[in-house]
C-alpha cells in the first residue's frame, strides 16, 4: 500500500494535496496537458449551444437570461471548488461516482454514478438531434437520419483513434466557434448602436422591477446544462499528465471563460430582442437573429460554426461517458468484462465508446424536448453529492479543524448543496418523473447486485488509510 499524505500536508493548502487513496494505476494513458483539458471542457459545453436555449430561457425569465446565467455561475463556482478539492484526493476516473463512493458510502456512490449516467449517456443523443435540426434547415432535402448517423459516426471514429487526437481536434473546433461567436457579438453591438429594433444598452437584462425569483430559478435550472463541461474534465483524471494540478486549474479556467462568454452573448441578444415573442421561432431563435444582424451570408457562416460546436461537443460527450462507464465497470458496479477494459494499443475503452454511440442512435426516434427534459436531474444530483463528499472528507478524515478548513471543507460546499438542491427543485415535472424512474431502477439494480445490501458494493480503490490522518 502506498503511503498517504499526512493531515498537515492536506491542511497546508490545495497545492500540497496529494493522492488520498490507494489504487493500482489504470491502463488509461496520461497524455493530456492543461490546454487539452481546457479545450475538452469548452468543447463539451459547446459554446455556441448558448444560442439554442436563449429563446426558451428568455421566455421563461421574462427577458432576464444574463441574470439567470449569473445565478448558475454562482452555483457552479461553489461546486467547482468542491470538484477541485476532490480531484486532488481521488485523481482517478469516475468523477462524482468515485467521490461519493470513497468519501461517503459505496452503495450511495453507485447510485450517484447511476444517476449521472443519465446525463452522460443522453447528451450525445441530444447533440445528434441538434446536428440534424440545424443541417436540415440548410439542406432540407437531406433526410434527418443522414445527419444523425454522420454526426455519431465521426465522433465515434475520432474517439476510437485515441484521446490525444480527439483533444487536438477540439482545440481547432472550439477556436472556430469562438471566432464565429465574436463576429456575432460585434454585429449585434453594431445593430444595437444603430438603434435596430429600437434597442439600447441598459441594465434591464440583469435587473428590473418585475424580476420573479421563481422564474429566474427555473431559467437557471435549464441553463445548468451549459456548464457540464467542467464536470466532464474530472472524468479524465487518469489521462491527465498532472491531474492534481491541472484539472482544478482547468475547471476554473473553463468556468471563467464560458461564464464571460455566455453572459456577453446573451446580454447583447437580450438587448436587441428584449421581447423574444417577436421572433418567428423561439426555440430556434439564433439562426433568425444571425440573419437579422448579418444577412443570409452570415447566417450560413453561423450555422457552419454551430456544426463545429456540435462535432466538438459530440466528441467530448462520448469521451466522458465512456470513461464513466469504464470506472464503474472496472469496479464491478457494471459487468467488468464488457465495461472495464481498454484497448492496450490506443488506451481507449472501445466497448464503452461503441455503447455510447449505440445509445446516441436513439436520436432517430426521440425528439429534442423529450431528450432535454431528462438531462439536468442527474447533473444536480451529482453536483450536490460532490459538495457533500467534501464535507464528509472533513469530518471523516481531517483531524485539525482550523477556521480555514471549516470554511473550505464545510461552509463553502454546504452553500453549494443548498444552491443545487434549490435549482434541482426548480426542474419541471417531466424531469422529476423520468429522473425518479431512473433512480428507482438504479436502487433495484443495487439491491439485486448486493443481495439486499448484505454484500458489499464493488470497490476499486481500497480503503483509505485512516491512521495517516491521525
Amino acid at each position: 500500500m502506498t503511503s498517504l499524505p499526512s493531515h498537515s500536508a492536506i491542511a497546508a493548502g490545495d497545492d500540497q494535496l496529494a493522492h488520498a487513496i490507494t489504487h493500482e494505476p489504470g491502463k488509461l494513458k496520461r497524455t493530456l496537458k492543461l490546454r487539452h483539458l481546457v479545450f475538452i471542457g469548452l468543447a463539451y459545453m459547446a459554446p455556441l449551444a448558448v444560442f439554442d436555449m436563449f429563446g426558451m430561457v428568455a421566455e421563461e425569465t421574462d427577458g432576464h437570461v444574463p441574470l439567470a446565467y449569473l445565478v448558475v455561475i454562482v452555483a457552479v463556482l461553489f461546486t467547482a471548488f468542491s470538484y477541485s478539492r476532490m480531484v486532488r484526493f481521488f485523481p482517478i476516473a469516475g468523477s462524482a461516482y468515485t467521490y461519493a463512493k470513497e468519501a461517503i458510502n459505496a452503495h450511495l456512490g453507485f447510485l450517484v454514478g447511476w444517476v449521472a449516467t443519465l446525463d452522460y449517456l443522453l447528451l450525445p443523443m441530444i447533440n445528434a438531434i441538434l446536428s440534424a435540426i440545424y443541417m436540415g434547415a440548410v439542406f432540407p432535402d437531406v433526410p434527418f437520419w443522414v445527419w444523425v448517423l454522420l454526426t455519431i459516426g465521426i465522433c465515434t471514429a475520432l474517439n476510437l483513434v485515441g484521446v490525444k487526437l480527439a483533444a487536438s481536434m477540439n482545440v481547432l473546433l472550439v477556436s472556430i466557434q469562438l471566432v464565429v461567436a465574436v463576429v456575432f457579438v460585434v454585429l449585434t453591438i453594431v445593430n444595437i448602436s444603430n438603434g435596430a429594433n429600437g434597442a439600447e444598452f441598459t441594465a434591464t437584462p440583469f435587473f428590473s422591477s418585475d424580476v420573479q425569483v421563481a422564474s429566474i430559478a427555473a431559467g437557471a435550472a435549464i441553463l445548468a446544462l451549459s456548464f457540464l463541461g467542467f464536470d466532464a474534465v474530472s472524468t479524465l483524471a487518469e489521462e491527465a499528465e498532472k491531474p492534481e494540478r491541472d484539472i482544478p486549474r482547468a475547471i476554473f479556467i473553463i468556468i471563467g471563460v464560458a461564464g464571460a462568454f455566455f453572459i456577453t452573448v446573451t446580454y447583447v441578444m437580450q438587448t436587441l430582442f428584449p421581447d423574444v415573442t417577436l421572433l418567428a421561432d423561439i426555440v430556434g431563435a439564433s439562426p433568425e437573429i444571425a440573419k437579422y444582424i448579418g444577412g443570409a451570408a452570415f447566417q450560413a457562416i453561423f450555422v457552419g460554426g454551430y456544426m463545429m460546436a456540435v462535432l466538438g461537443c459530440g466528441i467530448t460527450q462520448q469521451m466522458s461517458a465512456a470513461r464513466l462507464l469504464y470506472a464503474m465497470g472496472r469496479d464491478g458496479a457494471l459487468p467488468k468484462r464488457l465495461f472495464g477494459g481498454v484497448n492496450p494499443r490506443t488506451g481507449v475503452p472501445v466497448a464503452n465508446v461503441l455503447i455510447v454511440a449505440a445509445i446516441a442512435l436513439t436520436a432517430l426516434f426521440v425528439d429534442l424536448d423529450q431528450a432535454a427534459s431528462m438531462i439536468n436531474f442527474g447533473a444536480f444530483i451529482a453536483f450536490t453529492f460532490v459538495n457533500l463528499s467534501v464535507i464528509f472528507v472533513f469530518f471523516r478524515f481531517l483531524k485539525r479543524r482550523t477556521v480555514g478548513a471549516w470554511i473550505g471543507f464545510v461552509v463553502a460546499p454546504a452553500i453549494g448543496v443548498v444552491i443545487n438542491v434549490w435549482l434541482w427543485s426548480s426542474l419541471d415535472s417531466i424531469s422529476m418523473i423520468i429522473g425518479g424512474i431512473w433512480l428507482a431502477a438504479g436502487v433495484l439494480f443495487l439491491v439485486v447486485k448486493t443481495r439486499g445490501f448484505r454484500a458489499p458494493a464493488p470497490d476499486l480503490t481500497g480503503p483509505i488509510n485512516l491512521a495517516m490522518y491521525e
